[in-house]
């Protein structure tokens, strides 16, 4: 079983259009389709945008799936997954990549999943860490025990997982964590605390825009992030991105049941490249996981 996947927010990197248009005049005409269905030049601030203008979360995750997607329709006659998966964001590339979601229709929704997310983390301030080297579940216990709101977001791999949550309960938290014996805290630099409470007040914006976008059954299962599990049911799908804005993703549960569902390799597309290869390579060390990046 081949398996595409796909990344999320923190994926991008300065110039990361160049990379597309090395592959010739077919990336230049989506490029320019992209910066005609947002009605703002996306494809120069992927050209020459700098890191600053790339971390707002409006411009973040249309320019990720606009370089996932473009990346895969790119390389379409050699990746045929049998199923794909994506991180966070990359859930909407993924379904993308296997025609679930047309390219520009795909588009529209993230872009205004971005702008609700932007608004919800400018009215409700918050930000996430990493903690490195502590059992997840100590993890979810401290983040339970800490008074303000703060959650455990990203279960990445073995000894990462991502808290998330208001600014001075996510640092109790990374105190907390630090005196548990884990090796290391890390404040992340994001627009606002994603897969939490926080994030609510965009999901009546988010259930709009999914309600508003044709989707069709996907070329190949998805296994989302909700509950690791695979789908093809169109209306199990759009519950699960819905759910998925403030449910942790559970990245590490996924790659797991793929495996034992019969994963032999990966293909990781888009993105600067690397990020969820690491992260797959430590949830299994013999995983096979190539990078199209």
């Amino acid at each position: 079983m081949k398996v595409a996947v796909f990344p999320g927010q923190g994926a991008q990197f300065v110039g990361m259009a160049n990379t597309l248009r090395e592959h010739g005049t077919r990336a230049d005409e989506l490029l320019a389709q992209a910066d005609e269905v947002l009605g703002f030049p996306l494809s120069d601030t992927m050209t020459t945008g700098s890191e600053a203008e790339l971390q707002q979360t409006r411009v973040t995750q249309p320019a990720i799936y606009v370089h996932s997607v473009v990346r895969a329709m790119l390389a379409a006659d050699r990746l045929s997954p049998t199923a794909v998966a994506g991180h966070s964001l990359g859930e909407f590339s993924a379904l993308a990549a296997v025609g679930a979601l047309d390219f520009a229709d795909g588009l529209r929704l993230v872009a205004r999943r971005a702008e609700a997310m932007q608004a919800a983390g400018e009215a409700n301030p918050g930000t996430m860490a990493a903690i490195l080297g502590l059992d997840d579940s100590a993890v979810a216990e401290i983040c339970d025990g800490v008074a303000g709101v703060v959650v455990a977001a990203n279960y990445n791999c073995p000894g990462q997982l991502v808290i998330s949550g208001e600014v001075d309960a996510v640092e109790r938290a990374m105190a907390a964590c630090t005196e548990a014996g884990a090796k290391r805290a890390i404040g992340l630099n994001v627009g606002g605390a994603f897969h939490s409470p926080l994030m609510e007040p965009a999901r009546a914006e988010l259930e709009a825009a999914i309600a508003d976008t044709e989707l069709r059954s996907p070329r190949a299962k998805i296994y989302q992030n909700v509950d690791a599990l695979p789908h093809t049911d169109v209306d199990i799908i759009r519950r699960n991105l819905i759910a998925q804005l403030t449910a942790p993703v559970r990245w590490a549960a996924s790659v797991e049941r793929m495996i034992a569902d019969g994963a032999t390799d990966f293909v990781e597309v888009g993105g600067k490249g690397g990020v969820l290869r690491g992260l797959i390579r430590k949830i299994d060390r013999h995983a096979v996981v190539e990078t199209l990046a």
